[in-house]
């Protein structure tokens, strides 16, 4: 009970807060909800348009990776909410990952990269896929050969960077693609810049109980999370409830070593929550309800009601937004 009360008191005094990543300037002073702890992701990012199309090839690009099984695209699936829809995705060798692949969309604004935060820039983590044994299981001394024999490559690599095709332009590159995958304007951020219609009365009560309850003290910021480390079962131990302990459950002790971080993870983003499905670093959970339910119960120390709960999901639906000016789908229509 203290630990909740204490979170309902810092969901309750939160500053607005800018993401790491986020280069644009806050909501404009005339804004209603300018003081709001969730800021709107900005409509454009100012990105150099030549890298942004070359990143979205090297991204698309089996190449990348030993044999050309696999390219960042194959788990990170810009139709499918910027994952893949599985629980874990498959590697290299056909068989099941550790743990579930987040979503690219709006990764800038992150602090850290990957479930266990073991990444601080875009950069260091598509080099670590790149190199992963379950991933891209490559070289730079494999991969870079391959890029210079193909022409579109050279000629295009040649005339955005003088130095050509190294390792440093080729994650540059690929970063920056990453970083454009920004999905601004959903109909929450619209209500955040001052248009009160833009969301329903029931879906402003599911934000209001969402910072009541304390959920605004881990998921805040442009990104609504990930600008945070939080162990996963503050008041219940998820994990063994759940059973069956791998080494990815211990996140962000994988990085540090230090005891204080086993089951410690970087909060997501609930940007487009509604249509990233499978949920939580397992992917044990297809419902966005039943992650609510079991949400309250481990991290906030309480059971919601059936309303509460229907509320909250309504709210969390209206994160999802646009990506090239089009409204992001749910996977089941697609």
């Amino acid at each position: 009970m203290l630990m909740r009360l204490i979170y309902l008191l810092i969901a309750l005094t939160l500053p607005t807060w800018v993401c790491s990543g986020d280069t644009s300037s806050p909501i404009s002073a005339s804004s209603r909800y300018k003081d709001e702890p969730i800021l709107p992701i900005p409509l454009t990012i100012t990105l150099d348009t030549r890298k942004i199309k070359l990143g979205e090839r090297l991204f698309n690009d089996p190449q990348l990776s030993h044999n050309n099984l696999l390219a960042c695209a194959s788990c990170h699936q810009l139709l499918l909410g910027g994952d893949d829809g599985l629980a874990r995705s498959i590697t290299n060798q056909g068989k099941s990952d550790l743990i579930n692949a987040p979503t690219i969309f709006n990764s800038v604004y992150n602090f850290r990269q990957t479930w266990r935060g073991a990444f601080r820039t875009l950069e260091h983590q598509a080099e670590a896929d790149l190199k992963n044994p379950r991933h891209g299981a490559s070289t730079w001394y494999e991969v870079l050969p391959k890029l210079n024999a193909d022409v579109y490559y050279k000629r295009t690599f040649q005339s955005i960077y003088p130095e050509g095709i190294t390792r440093e332009t080729v994650l540059d590159s690929i970063a920056t693609f990453e970083k454009s995958l920004i999905t601004p304007n959903s109909k929450f951020d619209q209500y955040l810049r001052g248009n009160e219609s833009a969301i329903t009365k029931d879906e402003k009560e599911g934000y209001l109980y969402f910072k009541q309850y304390g959920c605004i003290a881990c998921h805040q910021g442009v990104n609504i999370g990930g600008n945070v480390f939080q162990k996963f079962g503050l008041f219940a131990d998820y994990f063994s409830d759940r059973g069956n302990i791998t080494k990815a459950d211990y996140g962000l002790f994988n990085v540090t070593g230090k005891e204080k971080d086993r089951f410690v993870f970087r909060v997501p983003s609930l940007r487009n929550v509604a249509i990233t499905a499978p949920y939580l670093h397992d992917g044990s959970l297809k419902s966005l309800k039943k992650t609510i339910e079991l949400m309250a119960i481990y991290q906030l120390g309480t059971t919601l009601p059936d309303e509460h709960i229907d509320k909250l999901e309504m709210f969390l639906k209206t994160l999802t937004g646009e990506y090239k000016g089009q409204s992001l789908v749910m996977k089941d229509a697609l």
